[in-house]
């Protein structure tokens, strides 16, 4: 009796046992494949980042910077080299420029005065541009003054001159003639104060020995002494 128990229970292990294989296989022929965590992976089989492309598109976006800052440069150094060779002044009107000059101011001139006889006696004013200047007495009177009052010269030509361009060598010559009148009144006076026109921020006081003033006349700038002797 205990055999045939024995017998019947190997059985029943065996027909389990088999039924367990053949689901394992089945199991094992469909494709499932056991789950493995990503700690199981290699790390070597982990396919690295590809930066390749990164590193060519900042390097090709550098370049382009580097290139742009480099152009924007040459053009800004062209341009000052075309402005540094043009020049600046006039059109002279074949594609060249000639120096625009200034207006003379009376700190622009070595000023010396002369008394001289002729005419009644007068005031010679010699006027030279300082070294290294460049400058236009203006077609206009000169303007000079007297005492503290300011008592100004009036014209003692008809008509105003030409202009006069001071440079190097060249001179120009004014005569004041500080007393007109045939009476014995007037301002005893030793200095003038020239200037440039009206509005000459710098006018200078000149040195003429005494002198009487009244009703005081001035011509306008000549380059000859001779054409600057004032009319009574």
């Amino acid at each position: 009796m205990f055999g045939k128990r024995r017998k019947a229970f190997l059985v029943s292990a065996a027909l389990v046992g088999g039924a367990l294989l053949m689901t394992a296989c089945q199991d094992t022929e469909d494709g499932a494949a056991p789950s493995a965590s990503a700690t199981d992976v290699p790390a070597a089989d982990v396919p690295a980042a590809d930066v390749s492309g990164a590193d060519a598109a900042g390097s090709d976006a550098s370049k382009g910077a580097d290139k742009g800052t480099e152009q924007g440069a040459d053009k800004g150094s062209d341009a000052k080299d075309g402005g540094s060779a043009e020049g600046s002044g006039a059109d002279a009107g074949d594609g060249t420029k000639v120096p625009v000059q200034q207006a003379c101011g009376a700190n622009d001139i070595s000023w010396s005065t002369r008394s001289e006889s002729q005419a009644g006696g007068y005031i010679l004013i010699t006027a030279k541009a300082k070294q290294g200047i460049t400058c236009i007495l203006p077609a206009a009177l000169p303007t000079v003054a007297f005492g503290s009052d300011g008592t100004e010269a009036g014209p003692a030509e008809q008509s105003v001159g030409e202009a006069v361009t001071l440079s190097g060598a060249t001179t120009a010559y004014a005569g004041v003639n500080p007393k007109t009148t045939d009476t014995d009144g007037g301002k005893e006076l030793d200095s003038i104060i020239v200037g440039v026109g009206n509005e000459d921020p710098d006018p200078v006081s000149l040195e003429v020995g005494t002198i009487t003033v009244d009703k005081p006349v001035v011509t306008n700038w000549h380059t000859a002494p001779a054409d600057a002797v004032p009319s009574a």
